[in-house]
């Protein structure tokens, strides 16, 4: 259930054809039933109320729980653009060489973090998931060289701010990762459609005879509709609700601002 409420077109396409089928089958239990007295229909009003109470309760939970996610997922997106942007100024505390290197690593792994994203192709995010853990590892590695090599003229605590920093950029990461792993469970799903179901039926088996047939299109329309955006908010790809890189992508158009600004000092200044 939860690969396929990853596309929140499907859901809108396969439950109001199930909600408008759960209704007729209401409509047509009630037909085969003589007509119901007035103290039986106060009951049944009441077990309809009580059906429709209880489902806008759980859709309200899982709304709720989407968006929970969702913001989740949009902080972690700021938070990584900010470990990136700080660990990058920090690299200026390194030796010119090691500094080049580490900013240069960096702004290839912002790159990705921004296509990480973007990207809805599984083949592609393969790639890019890849690539990302390469360049996480080249990060740490180049760090982890620079600790060992350190002598004892180095200042520490330079050098222990750039760790530090690299710390939080790889466990930014990590906890994006797991934010958009974080999905609604299928069991809510199941919960969901299920209670919705029954309320149909029950909806179909209320309506009197001679009452407006076209009223029994109006339950089933607005379920698909709230259970399409529940999937939307929470398909953090497939959906038309996504978490865009602003804050990534104005790191990123930073950097490079700030890459030419340096090019073009070096030139009018070669001893630089």
């Amino acid at each position: 259930m939860e690969d396929l409420v990853r596309y929140p077109f499907f859901i809108l396409a396969v439950t109001f054809p199930l909600m408008w089928l759960s209704t007729k089958i209401g409509v047509l239990f009630r037909r085969k039933q003589p007509e119901v007295a007035q103290d039986a229909r106060d009951d049944l009003n009441l077990i309809v109320a009580g059906t429709l109470t209880l489902l806008g309760l759980i859709i309200a939970f899982s709304f709720s729980m989407a968006t929970s996610r969702y913001d989740q997922r949009k902080n972690y997106e700021e938070i990584e653009a900010n470990s990136i942007a700080t660990e990058y100024a920090r690299a200026g505390l390194l030796p010119g060489v090691d500094a080049a290197r580490v900013r240069m690593l960096l702004s290839d792994y912002l790159n990705q973090r921004i296509l990480f994203y973007r990207s809805r192709d599984e083949q592609e995010l393969r790639r890019i998931d890849e690539c990302t853990r390469q360049l996480q590892y080249e990060l740490w590695s180049g760090v982890e060289t620079l600790a060992e090599k350190r002598d004892e003229s180095e200042p520490a605590p330079f050098l222990a701010l750039v760790i530090s920093g690299m710390n939080d950029v790889l466990n930014s990461q990590g906890h994006t990762q797991a934010a958009w792993w974080n999905r609604i469970p299928g069991g809510a799903w199941w919960l969901m459609i299920i209670v919705a179901v029954f309320s149909n039926v029950l909806v179909g088996y209320g309506v009197r005879r001679g009452e407006a047939r076209g009223l029994l299109f109006v339950l089933p329309i607005l379920l698909c509709i709230a259970f399409f955006l529940i999937a939307d908010i929470d398909a953090p790809r497939h959906g038309v609700i996504r978490v865009h890189p602003h804050s990534l992508a104005s790191l990123a158009q930073s950097l490079h601002a700030r890459g030419k600004a340096e090019a073009r000092d070096t030139r009018n200044d070669p001893s630089r």
